[in-house]
């Protein structure tokens, strides 16, 4: 990488590395996943920096972050077997660019498709399709991910006393 690819890679890096940790953070629930998966997206844009031009580097990020979340899932999958693995745990998260601590704790409560579609349609503003084909499946599937997490979070919200209504 010659010394200007390096410095329009390092600036991206600095004005980028917040979001996509905070945009990590909405995928993993988890501040040391969020830090893992953000480090190994940017370490695979760097890898390729040189070779590709980008229109939206920051969007091709989060496309890359996704899929890598999706390997790291199926990969856990893997190494845990379901008759060992525990329930979903809400783990205690940190507060990331002013996010409420309540939807944070949230957050962790989805299950990763949820949390990921919710993240692709509320960070990313993608639409059922863009959602769908970021992470790789059904339409229906994504709809019903949407709708199964919306419905988690709003559950989250009335046992905090933030909700009264299914509409509210």
């Amino acid at each position: 990488m010659d010394d200007s690819t390096r410095a329009d890679f390092a600036e991206f890096v600095a004005v980028q590395v917040r979001p996509l940790l905070g945009f990590a953070h909405a995928l993993t629930a988890d501040p040391h996943d969020a830090w893992d998966l953000t480090q190994e997206t940017l370490a695979r844009m760097g890898e390729r920096w040189e070779r590709t031009s980008y229109d939206t580097p920051a969007a091709y990020a989060r496309t890359v972050m996704v899929r890598l979340n999706i390997d790291r899932i199926r990969r856990l999958r893997r190494e845990l077997p379901r008759s060992t693995a525990g329930p979903e745990v809400a783990v205690p998260v940190v507060d990331l660019d002013g996010m409420e601590p309540w939807l944070v704790d949230a957050l962790a409560t989805l299950s990763p498709r949820q949390r990921t579609a919710l993240a692709l349609r509320y960070v990313e503003d993608l639409d059922v399709r863009g959602i769908a084909e970021r992470m790789g499946c059904s339409e229906g599937t994504v709809k019903s991910q949407l709708s199964r997490g919306t419905e988690r979070l709003r559950e989250h919200a009335r046992g905090r006393g933030l909700m009264t209504t299914r509409e509210g």
